[in-house]
């Protein structure tokens, strides 16, 4: 069962580093990758939403932030990238602050948050993405606009 539920993981965190290019992004800081994405959480498997004490729910998404350096000889490796910020209104007075925690499917670490959405209204996404412990945490901000299925 522990092993079905993290290859069904594995699944959903490769499906967000491959939605379309509204739903993930990514920022070039020298030579890592900063990607992220954001997606409502009833697109999520049951078990893997369930396994994680990710709440699945159609006013609720989960945003997904992971580095990739590049190395000299044309290779990359996932880098573990601790990361805080906060999600708000595009006036930004009232942020909230996102809580990130760690997850890890095999080699390829990633820091995922849950937070509520609001129907057709503008997220602004304010992040700090520390990709290298000798530089200062790149600032990585976006805006997301969020429609409920109903």
């Amino acid at each position: 069962m522990m092993r079905h539920s993290l290859i069904a993981l594995a699944a959903s965190l490769v499906l967000l580093l491959t939605l379309p290019a509204q739903a993930q992004q990514y920022e070039q800081v020298g030579n890592h990758q900063i990607h992220y994405s954001a997606v409502n959480t009833s697109f999520l498997p049951e078990e893997v939403a369930r396994e994680h004490g990710i709440q699945r729910s159609r006013v609720m998404a989960l945003l997904n932030v992971s580095v990739i350096e590049e190395l000299e000889d044309g290779s990359t490796r996932p880098v573990s990238a601790p990361v805080d910020g906060s999600i708000g209104g595009l006036d930004g007075d009232d942020a909230m602050p996102l809580a990130f925690r760690s997850l890890r499917i095999g080699d390829t670490p990633s820091q995922v948050a849950v937070f509520r959405i609001h129907e057709d209204e503008p997220m602004r996404f304010d992040l700090r993405v520390r990709y290298d412990r000798n530089a200062e945490p790149a600032e990585v901000s976006f805006i997301q606009r969020f429609y409920i299925d109903r």
